[in-house]
């Protein structure tokens, strides 16, 4: 499934390897689209990250494990353009195309968490994020970057990149484009995907860690195991 029709609402976008997806990333994004009020959340698999080495698992296999979890939540849809561009998937060539795609009023959420926003300057062309969507920050409930501490954790750089852009109302997120910066609270689950590779490369069970789809579709395929 791509995502919905232009101006159809404020879309969420949640990029990521997912190698494979799991329980974390689809409550981050459930609950990203709860918390800002966004009409879905797009889950966009990348191609090949630029920031790590290439993803073991085809793209072609990560992106049937994402569309296979997001199934049946008309919350979540799925954005398969990194999967299918033949250049490395920077987060601006993203969304340059999904600006494109969307046009130029709706608003769009780039969603990260608050490590990799920490990280901004590390990447492509990342001052000219803020004029192509906005961007929320998950963090664990009472830590940086919320409420009073913000912005007194950020490098100097990504702080006055972030001047006047910051705002603790999801509100904000709608009334325009692009161009703000809004941290919300999401529940910390210590799921990470190179355990599930582990466990199974291993031989033990992964249920319960991600969705069982995504599990058959591992198994199926053969995915992690030893060679």
């Amino acid at each position: 499934m791509s995502p919905s029709k232009p101006d159809a609402g404020t879309l969420g976008l949640l990029g990521g390897t997912f190698d494979p997806i799991h329980f974390g990333h689809l409550r981050l994004a459930e609950e990203a689209r709860e918390a800002l009020g966004l009409a879905q959340v797009a889950l966009i698999p990348a191609g090949q990250p630029p920031h790590r080495d290439m993803p073991q698992t085809p793209a072609a296999d990560r992106l049937a494990m994402v569309q296979r979890a997001s199934a049946g939540n008309p919350g979540l849809v799925v954005d398969a353009g990194e999967v299918y561009a033949p250049d490395k998937s920077y987060t601006v060539l993203t969304l340059e195309r999904l600006r494109a795609l969307h046009g130029p009023r709706r608003p769009l959420v780039l969603i990260l968490g608050a490590d990799a926003f920490n990280g901004l300057p590390g990447w492509h062309r990342w001052q000219e994020l803020f004029g192509l969507a906005h961007i929320a920050v998950a963090n664990r409930p009472g830590f940086a970057p919320h409420g009073r501490r913000w912005p007194g954790t950020l490098s100097p750089e990504l702080d006055a990149a972030c001047a006047g852009r910051i705002d603790t109302d999801p509100a904000a997120l709608h009334r325009s484009r692009a161009g703000r910066v809004v941290p919300f609270d999401m529940t910390p689950l210590a799921i990470s995907a190179s355990l599930i590779r582990d466990l199974i490369h291993g031989g033990h069970s992964a249920r319960y860690l991600l969705p069982d789809s995504v599990l058959d579709y591992i198994g199926l395929h053969h995915l992690y195991r030893r060679t």
